[in-house]
C-alpha cells in the first residue's frame, strides 16, 4: 500500500508538538540510488525549520511525485525526521519475444524502456500501446502485447514484452465508384493500398496488405492521377475500408467525381523586370498552349524556373504557380508568380564528418567558396562530385542562413571504408571456383590516392597486379597513375601469358568531362593452340608465339552521375582509341565506346526503383599483325551474361573462336531494394549482343536476376542468368560472382 501521507500515529504525535519545535536532523531509510542531499533538496526541508504537519506532508508528496519510489512514509522523534522509502527497482534487462530482429530494433528505438532506467508501470503501458500502433501501421491488427517481470535481485528487474502479432487485413478489391475516364489500373502504380493479385505472396505481385499510414495519402495520389490527365475538377472521397474481422478481408472504396478535361490556354510569368528572358523561358516549359494540363509537368516547370532564379544568387527564391480555370471553355491559364528575395553570398564552407579524408580533398570538389554568389546548380554538382569519388557513403550539403544576404554551407560527409585487406571465394559456372586476395586503399591517408595489390585465381586464370593512381595530382586538374600486371589465362583455343605495365596521365576538362592518355608496354605469349586454331593459322600465315605491343590510348570521358557505386541519376560515357604499333610486333587501331544512363523512379512511382541502360561498342582496324587475343569477344560479366566469358565470336568451320572486329552490347536493368539496412538490392536484366568480322553475324540474348550488395568489402554481385537466344555449341553460364564492380 502506498503511503504518501503521514501515518495516523505520526499525525497524532505531531499534533501535540508546539509550533516552536524544530527539525534537528533528517534521515532516510531505504534510499539506494538517489542521494540524501538530492532527496532533501527535492523535499525542501531544512534543519532548523519548524515542524508543521502540512509542510512535512507536502514535502513527502513532492518526493513521491518524482516516481522513484513504490512507497514512502515519515516518522518523527525528538525533532529527528526519518523518511522511509521503498525505491522502485531498476530495469536490468529488456527482452522482446515473438518478433524478428528488425522489428526488435525498431521497437527498442521508440519504446523508451531501456536498461538502467527505473521501472515505471505508466511507461510500460505506454510502450505496449506504441507496439500495437507500430504493428497497425504495418497492417497487423488485433496485436496483443503482454508484459512479464521477474526479480533478478532486490534492486533489479527483468522486463519482457511478449508480442502476439495480429493478423494482416487483406484488400480483396478496390472499388472506384464514379470513375469513367480512368480506372484502377491508372491509379495502381502510385497508391500504397492495392487489391491482392493472384499469387500475391510472390515477389513483384501485390499482396493486398493494408497500410494504414499511407491510406489517407492514397486519395491524394488518385487525385494527382486525374490532374496529370487534365481533370482539374476531379474530386476523390476519403477512403472507406470495409473490414470483416471474421476473416480479416476488406474492401476499399472511393467515390470520384471526374469532371471535364482541361487544356492549357495562356502562360505568363509574373517576375520583376530584368531577371530572365520571359519568352525564352516559356518556350522551354514542358506545358505549352493547347497541351492537356498535367500537374506533374506544372510542378517541374515551376521547379526549373525556381532553380533558374536561384542560380543567379537568389537562394530563397519562390515560384508559386497559379491556375486560372475557364470552366466554360475547359481551359486553364497558368501564371507563375516569382518572388526572388535578396541575393545571397556564401560566408563560409564548413566540413563535418571527415575523420580520414583531408579537408582540401573535399574542398577541391566543392564549386562554391566563401564570398561566391549562391548558385543552386553549383551546390547540386558539388554534392554529386563528392559522391562520385567513392570515398563517402553519403554526402549532404545544408544551407544555414547567418544574415539576410549570407549563408554558410555545411558539408556533412559519412565516410565509407576505403581500405580493405582480405579476399573472397566464389564460383562461376564458366571459370569454376574463384579465389581472390587483395590489399587496396582508395583514399590513401585521406589524400584521394588509390593503391591496390590484387591476386586472382580460378580454374582458367592466374593474375596479379600492382596499381597506383592520383586523380588530382597536387590538387590540380591533372591525374597520374600506372600499373604493373601479369595474367596467365586459359582460353578455349589457346593459353595466353601476358605481362606488362601502363602509365596514364589525364586532365579534367570541366565538371563532367576529362581526357587521358595512356601508354602500354606488354608482351603476350600464346601456347597450347587447339588443332582447329592451328589450322586457321595455317591458312592465314601463321602467328607469333611471343608478341610485343607498344601502344598509345587517348580517351575522353563524361560522368555526371550522382553516386560512385549506386547512381540513380546521370550519364557515364567514354570513348577510347588504342593505337598499337609504336614499335613492337602488333599493329592495329582499337576503339571502345561505353555508355550508361541511370534514372531513379522513386519520385514517379514512390518506390526506390532504378532503371539502367548500358551499351558498349567495339571496333578494330587491322593495320598489320593482330593476334587473336586482341580481338573482340562477348560473354561473361560486363559483357553478355548467361554465356561463358569470351565464348561468343565468329568461328571457323572447325569451331575455333576467331574473335571479331566489330561488336555491340546493350542491356536494360531494373534495380529494386531488398534489405535497405545492409544496402542489399536485387536487379532484373536483359542483355543483347552482336559481334562479327565486318558485319554483326553473331547475335545472342539473355535475361536473369542479380543480387547487389554494397558490403564492407565493397560491391558484390551474385548473377543468375539464362540465354534466351543462343546457337548450338554455345557455352552457357548460369551463375557468376563478382567483387569490386559498380552497379
Amino acid at each position: 500500500m502506498r503511503k504518501v501521507l503521514l501515518s495516523f500515529a505520526c499525525i497524532a504525535a505531531l499534533s501535540d508538538i508546539s509550533n516552536a519545535k524544530q527539525i534537528t536532523d533528517i534521515k532516510f531509510e531505504g534510499l539506494l540510488y538517489l542521494s540524501k542531499e538530492t532527496a532533501i533538496d527535492i523535499m525542501g526541508l531544512k534543519i532548523g525549520q519548524q515542524i508543521n504537519i502540512d509542510t512535512i506532508d507536502n514535502a513527502l508528496k513532492t518526493l513521491f511525485r518524482q516516481q522513484y519510489f513504490e512507497d514512502a512514509w515519515i516518522e518523527e522523534e525528538d525533532g529527528v525526521i526519518t523518511i522511509h522509502v521503498k525505491e522502485k527497482p531498476i530495469i536490468a534487462k529488456v527482452d522482446i519475444d515473438g518478433v524478428g530482429d528488425n522489428d526488435k530494433d525498431s521497437i527498442n528505438s521508440f519504446s523508451n524502456i531501456k536498461k538502467g532506467e527505473i521501472y515505471d508501470m505508466d511507461k510500460i503501458e505506454f510502450a505496449k500501446e506504441q507496439i500495437k500502433k507500430f504493428y497497425e501501421l504495418k497492417g497487423f491488427f488485433d496485436t496483443v502485447v503482454d508484459v512479464e517481470t521477474s526479480r533478478l535481485n532486490e534492486q533489479s528487474i527483468e522486463v519482457k514484452f511478449i508480442v502476439n502479432r495480429g493478423e494482416n487485413i487483406i484488400i480483396k478489391s478496390v472499388d472506384i465508384y464514379g470513375a469513367d475516364k480512368l480506372d484502377y489500373s491508372d491509379f495502381e502504380p502510385s497508391i500504397a493500398n492495392k487489391e491482392r493479385e493472384f499469387m500475391g505472396w510472390m515477389w513483384g505481385r501485390n499482396d493486398g496488405k493494408v497500410n494504414l499510414f499511407e491510406l489517407e495519402q492514397d486519395a491524394s495520389k488518385i487525385r494527382d492521377a486525374y490532374y496529370k490527365e487534365g481533370y482539374l475538377n476531379a474530386n476523390v472521397s476519403a477512403p472507406f475500408l470495409r473490414v470483416s474481422f471474421d476473416n480479416y478481408n476488406a474492401k476499399l472504396e472511393y467515390k470520384i467525381e471526374e469532371g471535364e478535361k482541361y487544356k492549357v490556354g495562356s502562360t505568363a510569368i509574373d517576375i520583376p523586370e530584368g531577371f530572365i528572358d520571359i519568352e525564352a523561358v516559356k518556350s522551354d516549359f514542358l506545358l505549352q498552349t493547347k497541351d492537356t494540363f498535367d500537374i506533374t509537368k506544372l510542378r517541374q516547370d515551376a521547379k526549373a524556373l525556381e532553380d533558374m532564379i536561384a542560380n543567379q544568387g537568389y537562394a530563397y527564391a519562390k515560384v508559386y504557380p497559379d491556375i486560372d480555370k475557364d470552366d466554360q471553355n475547359n481551359i486553364v491559364n497558368l501564371i507563375y508568380k516569382v518572388i526572388p528575395g535578396d541575393k545571397v553570398y556564401i560566408k563560409d564552407v564548413r566540413i563535418k564528418g571527415n575523420t580520414a579524408t583531408i579537408d582540401r580533398v573535399i574542398r577541391r570538389d566543392i564549386y562554391l567558396a566563401p564570398k561566391d554568389l549562391y548558385n543552386r546548380t553549383d551546390l547540386r554538382d558539388s554534392r554529386d562530385a563528392l559522391r562520385r569519388t567513392g570515398y563517402f557513403e553519403d554526402v549532404t550539403i545544408k544551407e544555414e542562413r547567418v544574415s539576410q544576404n549570407e549563408i554558410d554551407l555545411i558539408v556533412e560527409v559519412k565516410e565509407r571504408q576505403t581500405g580493405t585487406l582480405g579476399g573472397g571465394i566464389g564460383y562461376g559456372s564458366s571459370d569454376g571456383f574463384l579465389i581472390n586476395a587483395y590489399v587496396s586503399e582508395n583514399n590513401l591517408l585521406g589524400s584521394g590516392v588509390s593503391t591496390s595489390i590484387d591476386v586472382e585465381r580460378s580454374d582458367r586464370e592466374l593474375s596479379g597486379s600492382i596499381s597506383i593512381s592520383n586523380p588530382r595530382l597536387f590538387d590540380s586538374a591533372y591525374s597520374l597513375g600506372g600499373s604493373i600486371y601479369r595474367k596467365d589465362f586459359d582460353y578455349y583455343d589457346y593459353d595466353e601469358l601476358t605481362s606488362g605495365f601502363y602509365i596514364a596521365s589525364g586532365r579534367k576538362l570541366g565538371r563532367y568531362m576529362s581526357a587521358s592518355l595512356r601508354y602500354t608496354y606488354e608482351t603476350s605469349e600464346l601456347s597450347d593452340l587447339s588443332a582447329a586454331l592451328k589450322n586457321e593459322y595455317r591458312y592465314t600465315g601463321g602467328y607469333l608465339a611471343k608478341a610485343l605491343k607498344s601502344s598509345l590510348t587517348p580517351s575522353l570521358s563524361f560522368n555526371n552521375t550522382d553516386d560512385y557505386y549506386l547512381p540513380r541519376r546521370g550519364i557515364a560515357a567514354s570513348a577510347a582509341f588504342e593505337f598499337a604499333g609504336l614499335g613492337g610486333d602488333q599493329e592495329f587501331i582499337k576503339s571502345m565506346t561505353r555508355f550508361a544512363a541511370f534514372y531513379g523512379l522513386e519520385d514517379s512511382v514512390g518506390y526506390d526503383l532504378i532503371l539502367r541502360y548500358k551499351a558498349q561498342f567495339g571496333w578494330i582496324d587491322e593495320k598489320g599483325y593482330l593476334p587473336y587475343n586482341e580481338k573482340l569477344y562477348l560473354g561473361g560479366v560486363g559483357s553478355l551474361r548467361g554465356f561463358e566469358s569470351n565464348s561468343i565470336s565468329p568461328k571457323n568451320d572447325d569451331g575455333a573462336l576467331l574473335g571479331g572486329k566489330i561488336s555491340f552490347i546493350n542491356s536494360v536493368e531494373l534495380s529494386f531494394p531488398m534489405v535497405e539496412r545492409i544496402k542489399m538490392r536485387g536487379a532484373l536484366f536483359f542483355d543483347y549482343g552482336m559481334i562479327g568480322d565486318k558485319n554483326f553475324d553473331e547475335k545472342r540474348a539473355s535475361a536473369g536476376a542479380a543480387l547487389e550488395w554494397i558490403s564492407p568489402m565493397g560491391p558484390i554481385q551474385f548473377i543468375f542468368a539464362k540465354p534466351i537466344k543462343k546457337e548450338d555449341g554455345d557455352r552457357v553460364s548460369s551463375f557468376e560472382f563478382t567483387m569490386g564492380r559498380t552497379f
